[in-house]
Formats: structure tokens, C-alpha cells, sequence
């Protein structure tokens, strides 16, 4: 079988070529770049896909999550309570305002914040809880927003993979002040670049966050305060209008590859993802634990699999961070979770033979 990616980037925009050209050459002769009418029809789209009332455009999932902190009022002295187990940009932001970055562990099943962990970390000093939406499933928000009510702290919902993701239909970015979410290339809803945006039901928060994406402006002339240069781009706004409306469609299919793969690998000394009850899980990436992974890695690799870790070196045990004074073995579900995670190919045009031919050489490898 030739080779089979993690992702399929060529084969999504094949499907739906046209409508892609169609949208890009619009804002070409409409030469809108910068945010403009093309950038303000998809704030509406994706609010409106989120059943939220307000939705920000913004350059990238990292800008997304630093505009938040910022419009927060984060600074030096405060901490933010998030896990270690994910992407340097939930924690980097946080760095980036002064504010100080708080660990706790996640739950061994579904690798969220494990809200058992929540209150004790919870200081003088905490501003803000920053769960992580794991590879497109929601974490046990219930739970979170009921520590955080009970000690008056806004949180903010990194949604950066749980695009359409829900938890007893409540969709993503419903349960926090805000919500982040990616379109890097690779993302359920990707860009062709990077852009991002923040969802919130707050008016004061949604104005806040326009006047800081934009230098601080409400029009070129008068600042009202420093903000930043977050804005985002026509073309991406364009090209992600016209990949929405295909959003449920790709999901549901990566939810039946999903379920094919979970019945393929059934008995099997493979740990697949688990999805919690009431949840909808939609399978951004989907992450299987094994104990050799080294060695699965290499077998599929001989059989032209790709394969990934999301993510290899928890963020306390990054070199960068070492300054904060955390030791191996402080959160030993993420670290159990890093040795042993490994991302397979599932993408919407992927065939089920192709899940099958992926399913047989990790059988093979684990046997």
C-alpha cells in the first residue's frame, strides 16, 4: 500500500478545490487583506457555529491565548493553574504576561485536567484555570467550573484541537470567560497559514479583546491604550468560511474512523482513546497508548505509516521551565501518558482499508 500520512492536506483540498479558488479570488479582486468584511463573515460564522454571540479573529492559536491573558490583566506575582501535558503555547503566554504557570496532574483515562488535582493548587496568587481540550475532547468542565466558582477564578478554555467537540451538547468555549481555538494547517479547521481566534459570551471581554488585536484602536489615529498586532488575515478568514461549512461532515467521519479503529484494536494490549460519557469526541488527533512505542513507531514506519507524539516531553520537564522547580515524577499521569502516546493517521478522505492496513501493522507490533 503506498504511503499512508498522519494528515492529508492535498486529498482535503482536492474535495472542495473549487470553492477554496472561488473564496480566495474573491478577496483577491475585493483586495481586503486585514480584516475587513471577509474576517467579520467568519466571526459570525464561527460564533454562530459555537452557539456563542461573539467571536474574535486573530493570527494564530498562540496570539489567541496571549490576547486572553492580556485582556485578563495577568501580570508578575500571578499564577495560572494549567497541566503539563500539552502544546508549549498554553504555557509560553502565560510566561509572556509575567504571570507564573501552575501544574497539575490529568486524569490517567482521558489525559484532561484532573479537576481531583484542581483545588489544592489553588493559591493567594491564582488569576486564571487554563484547561486543555486534548486531542478534541472536552475535559471534565463540570467539575472545573465548580472549584472555579467556588473560588471566584475566570477560566479559560484552550480549545485549540476541540473544535465542534461537546459535552452533553455543550459545545466548546461555552463553559469558560473565553475560549482559544487554532487553525493551523493541521487543526479539524485548518488555514493555509496561521490564524486563530477567541470565542467568549462576555460583551466586555469581546470588546477588550478587539481593542488589544488591533494596537489598542478603535479607528488609525487615536490608541486608547498598547495592544498588539493580532489581527487576522482576509485570505484565512476567507478559506476557513468555506472549510466550516464542511466541519460536521469531517467530524462525524473521523468519529466513524475512529470507532473502526477502536473495534479493530479490541482485546488487544493497546490502550485507544477513551471518550467520556456524554461526550463528543472529535478525534483532532487520534492517540493510542502502547508500552514499545519505539519499536511500533519503526514497524509502521517499514509499512509507510506515519505517525506522531502529541506530545513527547511534558512542559515541566522542558528545558525552558526549569526555572519553575518541578522534578521527574511530580505529575506521574502525564509523564506515564508521554512514554507511551502515539498519534495514527485519521483524516476524512482516509478509506477504511486504509484503517485496517494501519490497524494490522500496530497489531503486529504489539504482539
Amino acid at each position: 500500500m503506498s504511503q499512508i500520512p498522519l494528515i492529508d492536506l492535498k486529498a482535503q483540498y482536492r474535495s472542495i478545490k473549487s470553492e477554496i479558488d472561488t473564496a480566495i479570488q474573491t478577496v483577491l479582486d475585493d483586495c481586503m487583506f486585514v480584516r475587513g468584511p471577509h474576517v467579520a463573515a467568519f466571526e459570525r460564522e464561527f460564533a454562530d457555529y459555537c452557539r456563542l454571540p461573539h467571536a474574535v479573529g486573530v493570527s494564530s492559536g498562540t496570539t489567541a491565548l496571549h490576547l486572553v491573558f492580556a485582556a485578563l490583566g495577568l501580570g508578575p506575582g500571578d499564577e495560572v493553574i494549567t497541566v503539563p501535558n500539552t502544546f508549549m503555547a498554553t504555557t509560553e503566554t502565560i510566561l509572556q504576561t509575567g504571570a507564573r504557570p501552575v501544574f497539575v496532574d490529568v486524569d490517567e483515562e482521558t489525559m484532561n485536567m484532573n479537576p481531583e488535582w484542581l483545588e489544592a493548587a489553588i493559591t493567594e496568587r491564582t488569576r486564571a484555570i487554563v484547561p486543555v481540550h486534548l486531542y478534541g475532547q472536552i475535559a471534565d468542565m463540570t467539575s472545573i467550573m465548580d472549584i472555579a466558582r467556588a473560588h471566584r477564578l475566570p477560566v479559560v478554555e484552550d480549545a485549540a484541537q476541540a473544535h465542534g467537540a461537546e459535552h452533553d451538547g455543550i459545545r466548546a468555549g461555552h463553559f469558560g470567560v473565553a475560549a482559544t481555538f487554532s487553525f493551523y494547517p493541521g487543526k479539524i479547521l485548518g488555514a493555509y497559514g496561521d490564524a486563530g481566534i477567541v470565542v467568549t459570551q462576555d460583551d466586555d471581554m469581546d470588546a477588550r479583546l478587539r481593542l488589544l488585536c488591533d494596537h489598542g484602536t478603535t479607528d488609525k489615529e487615536n490608541q486608547l491604550l498598547p495592544g498588539f498586532n493580532y489581527r487576522l488575515d482576509g485570505i484565512q478568514a476567507a478559506v476557513l468560511s468555506v472549510k466550516l461549512r464542511h466541519l460536521d461532515g469531517w467530524i462525524e467521519r473521523r468519529r466513524e474512523l475512529a470507532e473502526h479503529y477502536r473495534k479493530l484494536f479490541a482485546g488487544a494490549n493497546i490502550v485507544p482513546p477513551v471518550e467520556r460519557l456524554g461526550g463528543r469526541h472529535v478525534y483532532t488527533y487520534y492517540v493510542i497508548r502502547v508500552e514499545n512505542r519505539a519499536g511500533v513507531r519503526h514497524a509502521l514506519e517499514q509499512e509507510n505509516i506515519s505517525t506522531q507524539v502529541h506530545y513527547p516531553v511534558p512542559i515541566h520537564l522542558q528545558t525552558a521551565y526549569e526555572n519553575l522547580g518541578y522534578q521527574p515524577g511530580d505529575f506521574p499521569a502525564a509523564e506515564r501518558a508521554a512514554e507511551r502516546i502515539l498519534s495514527l493517521p485519521l483524516y476524512p478522505e482516509m478509506g477504511n482499508e486504509q484503517v485496517e492496513h494501519v490497524a494490522r501493522a500496530v497489531l503486529t507490533a504489539v504482539e
